[in-house]
């Protein structure tokens, strides 16, 4: 799949296309429903199926401190839509300049002028430019001016229940795994790059290994019995997910220990499956404490993974 970074690496040879439009935030089966949509109107019309998305979230650059936690990041969500069929990703840099466009210049310069679309796919409640002026309606009159379509995206529903990355979130905060699972039609995980930490897990006969969170806060934390994807294969283990407040851990990051495991995962990104919560993050008053806590989770995690 092609990937477009910021709206000045548009070429001309991009020029025409089938797109939606949104932040796809776990590629969920509300978003798997909308994509297949596309997929096979640009296979109708015979266009390149595009997707385009923010980076950062339109969230995370006005209220960064009310943004909600990622359930993925633009790696993930990048290899997620490849799987389903998508051509191109368009990443736009939504920066306060591009935030202050009027809603009538996001759709001339970008949408004609950029990428010449020829069929739009968004939701009937989506909005955009200043002040977030420009909506479906306006989407849907300059198509006929310009000569596209605009199609709303219908609501995944499941259980009499619209599936969402705030509902997913929800289920996630309140430790409801299965119903996860359910939305994103896979179990929830975290990928990411193992890099050296401070070898504590090695000192208390624990060696773990580490995946910072990096541009997002875990969307779930605590102990968790998981399954580990590696370049060697699949294993088990036992995850914590949040800070350390028994050695005074102030970032979150993501400290794996895979069972009966001896190769080295530095600089290797790996997928952690979440299985099982076994226990909320806890401060003990010493290591000791935390070592006897450790084994007992890591048993826990075996049983729960047989």
């Amino acid at each position: 799949m092609q990937l477009v970074r910021g709206i000045h690496n548009i070429q001309l040879k991009d020029h025409g296309c089938v797109l939606t439009i949104g932040n796809f935030d776990g590629v969920h089966k509300g978003h798997q429903r909308v994509i297949s949509a596309l997929v096979a109107k640009a296979k109708a019309l015979n266009c390149v199926a595009a997707v385009l998305v923010f980076e950062p979230q339109p969230q995370e650059l006005f209220a960064p401190d009310k943004a909600p936690a990622r359930l993925c990041r633009l790696r993930d969500k990048y290899a997620l839509l490849a799987e389903l069929g998508v051509q191109r990703l368009i990443c736009v840099n939504f920066n306060l300049k591009f935030a202050s466009q009027s809603a009538e210049q996001f759709i001339e310069h970008l949408l004609v002028e950029k990428l010449g679309i020829k069929h739009l796919i968004v939701g009937d409640d989506f909005h955009f430019g200043k002040n977030r002026m420009g909506n479906f309606t306006m989407l849907s009159q300059a198509g006929k001016t310009f000569g596209f379509k605009v199609t709303d995206t219908a609501s995944c529903k499941m259980a009499n229940c619209r599936v969402s990355s705030t509902a997913i979130r929800a289920a996630l905060e309140q430790d409801q795994l299965i119903a996860v699972e359910n939305m994103l039609g896979r179990p929830y995980s975290i990928i990411g790059k193992v890099f050296h930490g401070d070898k504590r897990g090695r000192q208390l006969g624990f060696p773990t290994a580490n995946v910072l969170l990096k541009r997002r806060n875990s969307p779930l934390d605590g102990v968790f019995a998981v399954k580990v994807k590696t370049n060697g294969g699949l294993f088990n283990g036992v995850a914590n997910i949040g800070a350390r407040p028994t050695v005074n851990g102030v970032r979150q990051q993501l400290e794996v220990h895979i069972f009966n495991f001896d190769d080295d995962l530095y600089g290797q990104c790996i997928e952690v499956i979440i299985k099982k919560k076994l226990r909320q993050v806890m401060k003990f008053d010493n290591l000791a404490a935390l070592t006897a806590q450790i084994k007992l989770d890591s048993e826990q995690a075996k049983q729960a993974l047989m």
